[in-house]
């Protein structure tokens, strides 16, 4: 999941970014609301259909309060979700940061594993599933333990084999660029390999079988829906 956090208190933001960067999710980090405004709103990040996953929000920020940048947000049709985190614990700020469009919200101090409890709670609900974990024919995946089993067998992958299959199985038939997949896996201040979605596609492929993951010449790679891969193993395997 890639996860942008918005939060001014240096020790706050980096002890976040970091027990969430433990966790498996991908995690940008800025310090003020113009710059949380502009990143959220960014219609070439991470998603195809434009900005994170979800957004962190904290509310006493410089330049631009949260609230302030929860309402634009919400003005220029930015669904992305939004989980509030805040030390402002009145019931009036509860309520208005949940009619401002926040989807949840959590008061400082908080424990991290809620954090990451709430947050894989709030990823649900934006891709429409009640269950909490991911389903692929006999592939289950729960990100909240990140565990992966194949036929109740489990398989062993490491954190960013499980950020690129967690994306790949919450969207089958969708077509992936390889800076689309990329970005699923990074953030800004990492370093990147010229190569490295595919080597992971490579790796995943090894551990489920090179029917799990089309390659389409020229454009990137999907995961088919199981029909058509149905269809594509009994023809043969895909490139």
């Amino acid at each position: 999941m890639r996860v942008l956090l918005v939060e001014d208190d240096a020790m706050i933001g980096e002890s976040v970014k970091v027990a969430l960067r433990q966790e498996g999710f991908t995690v940008d980090w800025v310090r003020d609301g113009d710059a949380g405004l502009d990143a959220a709103s960014d219609q070439h990040g991470p998603r195809a259909d434009g900005g994170y996953d979800l957004v962190l929000l904290d509310l006493g920020l410089p330049r631009r309060s949260g609230l302030d940048v929860l309402r634009a947000m919400r003005a220029r049709n930015v669904r992305t979700p939004v989980l509030i985190l805040t030390a402002r614990d009145a019931v009036a700020d509860r309520v208005a940061g949940l009619n401002a469009g926040a989807d949840d919200y959590l008061i400082k101090p908080f424990d991290l594993q809620e954090l990451a409890a709430r947050m894989h709670a709030l990823a649900r609900r934006a891709e429409g599933r009640a269950e909490p974990v991911l389903r692929y024919g006999d592939i289950v995946l729960n990100p909240a333990t990140r565990e992966a089993t194949r036929q109740g067998t489990a398989i062993r992958l490491s954190a960013r084999e499980f950020a690129l299959l967690s994306a790949l199985m919450a969207r089958p038939g969708k077509v992936w660029s390889v800076a689309q997949l990329q970005e699923r896996l990074y953030g800004w201040d990492d370093e990147v390999g010229s190569n490295t979605v595919e080597v992971y596609i490579h790796a995943l492929r090894r551990k489920f079988g090179a029917a799990l993951i089309r390659n389409i010449r020229g454009v990137g790679y999907v995961m088919p829906q199981l029909d058509d891969q149905a269809a594509s193993s009994a023809e043969g395997t895909p490139d």
